[in-house]
């Protein structure tokens, strides 16, 4: 039922059980307050909200009074001007400072206006230490003007309650049970109290403006490569709200259990509870859900009407995987070519059974499948111009990065020095690889962990990865280096292969000692040979690890960067060529399953404005 009310002569139709102060605001009416807040249950405890209301007697506040119909309320006579004045004055009176512009109580201040209700008074300095050892936030209980806005969110929103009013009279501050720190008082550092504290008592030790205010306050989901909303899904699950959480994650990605399984979680990394204690398990949440998935989703996953256009997207890896499906969404009609006799590109070839369940990999390309993509197996594309001529008004290229690359020593041509990429690909489709007793691997990524674990998985009797630097700089995952050292993988750091000699029998590979110097472009140390530490090491294989690149098709006509992957467009991923786009692992080098996802979806919204 509305109400109708009058508010500084302008007339407002008001829906039952408002407030006065909530039928100002939305009418765009100002009315000065510093103790309310909309997600708090009104108080009225700063009285800087008082109104006059045509036959009412005194001065209510406009947060705690409900609107009636008929109501005639002023806002700005001269009566209130001056209570306001004098109001602000008292709270200003424990505040020796010069009020800072980003805050509630200076706008305020400003608003009111502030002047001297006695001359000679200064203000009360409370001499409080501020606290900026504590995780997140800084707390200077000196600009606390006791508005109890942090007390109620933590008491009555977030229901955790380890702050509250202590001391009694002039003596009154926030703070904790016996003065105990945060972290001992059982804060949850949700941040919630600085979000509501309007007077700079409690600010964020990271700075931030409005533009940049949530990639700060949200690290997680803007470290993720596909911006899934990180913090939603996490609470979902807290509420055992499991096929919600996956609907969340799905917003993004068409790939959720995958990257459940291995995703290398950058937003783990900048994850904000790291700094309490330790990251929230990102991964393996998204890996529970998706376990749990009951196909609810597939409810809400409608594809639109046929558009005519034909998309041809060459590569099943994630990139091309995640771009099919979008496509198709969006009602274009899509077929994906793979060279291999089986789809998954670089994820079915270059990432172990233990790490990507195959069971798992499959059943998501089905799902992409099942909505009316087109899968042509054991087709090589090396002509966009015989595509065009087959009638695709566009083609998206998602090539992935094959090609094992070499250190370029002597003796490396030697058929017992593999590729890290053949390997895996050899155990991934054959069950079997060629390789035996003692095995060495070269490279600090994953791919080399990857690799050296597949190894000893598939007979080999010693394996031991060689490293140039230290384990510091080792740009694997640490989750998965220290898999490797639990299952027996021995690796040897600051040590690098300078020549591998020929001979019957065992390898011999001559390497040298490193230590690190200065920085390189990558941020971490060189390593510098040490004159006169050569030593040899007799091995049955030696395995390069140390990084691929794309092997693009020269028929393709496409320019390339120095390191072989294809120029494209930053924004779009169009290439020179009209109707010709790229992503992934051709276009960025060997990256990550999530980076291709990305790179994926913006290629989908790239071609579809494309086709028009």
């Amino acid at each position: 039922m509305m109400k109708s009310i009058t508010i500084d002569g302008k007339k407002i139709d008001v829906e039952e059980g408002k407030t006065v102060l909530e039928a100002a605001l939305e009418a765009g009416i100002y009315i000065p307050n510093l103790c309310y807040h909309p997600d708090l249950s009104p108080t009225g405890a700063c009285r800087l909200c008082i109104v006059e209301i045509e036959g009412w007697s005194g001065y209510p506040t406009a947060c705690t009074t409900k609107v009636e119909d008929g109501m005639v309320i002023h806002t700005e006579t001269e009566k209130l001007k001056r209570l306001r004045e004098n109001i602000i004055w008292l709270i200003l009176s424990e505040y020796p400072f010069e009020l800072e512009d980003n805050t509630q109580l200076s706008a305020v201040a400003k608003w009111i206006g502030i002047k001297d209700m006695l001359s000679d008074f200064k203000p009360v300095h409370k001499d409080f230490p501020v606290i900026t050892d504590e995780p997140l936030y800084i707390r200077d209980l000196n600009k606390c003007v006791l508005c109890r806005r942090c007390v109620r969110i933590c008491h009555d929103v977030r229901g955790v309650g380890v702050i509250g009013f202590v001391n009694r009279g002039i003596e009154t501050i926030v703070g904790t049970p016996y003065n105990l720190p945060m972290m001992d008082a059982d804060c949850k550092f949700c941040r919630a109290c600085v979000e509501v504290c309007p007077s700079g008592a409690l600010v964020d030790k990271l700075e931030y403006d409005e533009k940049t205010k949530a990639e700060v306050l949200v690290p997680c989901k803007y470290a993720c490569p596909a911006q899934i909303d990180i913090p939603r899904y996490v609470k979902l699950i807290a509420q055992k709200r499991y096929q919600d959480a996956l609907e969340v994650i799905r917003e993004r990605v068409p790939l959720p259990h995958i990257l459940g399984c291995v995703c290398n979680h950058p937003c783990e990394e900048a994850c904000s509870r790291g700094e309490v204690n330790k990251p929230i398990a990102i991964r393996a949440l998204k890996r529970f859900v998706a376990e749990r998935d009951n196909g609810r989703w597939r409810s809400k996953v409608k594809v639109a009407p046929d558009t005519g256009k034909r998309v041809a997207v060459v590569g099943s890896g994630p990139a091309g995987l995640t771009t099919a499906w979008y496509l198709r969404i969006l009602g274009h009609s899509v077929t994906i070519f793979e060279a291999m006799s089986e789809p998954g590109g670089t994820m079915r070839t270059g990432i172990p059974e233990y790490r990507l369940p195959r069971e798992v990999l499959d059943r998501e390309i089905e799902e992409i499948l099942s909505i009316g993509v087109e899968l042509k197996t054991n087709t090589i594309v090396e002509s966009t111009d015989d595509l065009f001529n087959d009638g695709y008004d566009a083609i998206f290229l998602a090539l992935g990065a094959m090609e094992g690359m070499k250190m370029g020593i002597e003796g490396e041509d030697d058929e017992r020095v593999l590729d890290a990429l053949t390997v895996l690909k050899d155990v991934s489709l054959r069950g079997k690889a060629d390789v035996e007793g003692d095995v060495v691997v070269v490279g600090g990524g994953n791919s080399a962990i990857d690799v050296a674990r597949t190894a000893l998985r598939v007979g080999a009797k010693k394996v031991t990865i060689m490293y140039r630097r230290t384990r510091q700089e080792m740009p694997a995952l640490e989750e998965e280096i220290e898999e490797a050292i639990n299952e027996g993988v021995e690796i040897a750091y600051l040590t690098c292969p300078e020549r591998v000699i020929r001979g019957d029998g065992k390898l011999k590979v001559e390497c040298i000692r490193m230590e690190l110097g200065e920085p390189d472009a990558s941020g971490r140390r060189r390593p510098v040979p040490i004159d006169g530490s050569q030593f040899t090491v007799e091995v049955d294989r030696l395995i390069m690890a140390i990084g691929q690149r794309p092997k693009v098709p020269e028929k393709l006509g496409l320019p390339l960067t120095r390191w072989n992957t294809i120029k494209v467009d930053e924004e779009t991923l169009a290439t020179p060529r009209e109707g010709v786009f790229a992503g992934g692992d051709d276009v960025n080098g060997p990256a990550t399953v999530i980076e291709a996802i990305r790179d994926g979806r913006r290629a989908a919204i790239s071609i579809d404005k494309y086709l028009g």
